[in-house]
């Protein structure tokens, strides 16, 4: 899942991209509004975490942008103001969900989640493939039985190769969907991941490289 967190108080962005990127989450972000149009003109994103109250675009305008543009973007929307008519305004504007500030760590990321399942086409609440399974909801992964201990991005790789349903994953997907803005496209990222990962599946191999096409797990 690919995020974008549009919030100009810098702590609490940066707090809630932290919060989201151990979820094995891609963050992007941004501190104004003129600059999260400019990202989501060239970046496809699942979901928009997005302050009401931005300087440069105001957040009611980019989510009304958001909405006109039919990307699919799913936005959440934050704000101080908690009264039921702020709620409703919030989402009389095509915001998906609402979180009035202060708010939970926790629930922000289940709100995320939740929005991100909507926005992407429907899978199986548990991914199976042979002997692999993986929860999304729960952030567990096993093997013949054994629990898998992953990083966010090993999880979040291994999501998406299952969710791939057997289709050749390039890398540079791989780059777009688990990675953010900060990744280096010309490194041996992905390969090296791909790498740590497969040696935590052990044999026999479940991830194969497919010449000039990527990775894929072949469907049992």
């Amino acid at each position: 899942m690919r995020v974008l967190v549009v919030e100009d108080h810098q702590t609490l962005n940066r707090l809630i991209a932290t919060g989201l990127r151990r979820e094995a989450m891609a963050v992007d972000t941004a501190l104004d509004g003129r600059d999260a149009l400019e990202r989501m003109a060239v970046t496809r994103y699942d979901v928009v975490v997005l302050d009401r109250d931005l300087p440069e675009v105001h957040g009611d305008e980019v989510c009304r942008r958001i909405v006109s543009g039919g990307a699919g973007e799913r936005v959440l929307m934050l704000t101080a103001a908690g009264t039921v008519r702020d709620r409703v305004e919030g989402l009389g504007l095509g915001a998906d969900d609402y979180l009035p500030k202060p708010f939970d760590l926790a629930e922000l990321v289940a709100r995320v989640r939740a929005l991100g399942r909507r926005a992407a086409p429907a899978l199986p609440p548990v991914l199976d493939n042979g002997d692999l399974n993986l929860d999304p909801n729960r952030r567990v992964a096993f093997r013949a039985g054994r629990r898998l201990e992953l990083s966010p991005k090993e999880f979040a790789v291994l999501e998406h190769l299952l969710s791939a349903g057997g289709r050749a994953v390039p890398a540079e997907e791989l780059l777009e969907r688990v990675w953010d803005e900060a990744a280096d496209p010309f490194t041996t990222t992905v390969k090296t991941t791909i790498g740590r990962l497969r040696g935590k599946l052990g044999d026999p191999p479940a991830i194969h490289t497919v010449r000039e096409g990527g990775y894929r797990i072949d469907s049992p």
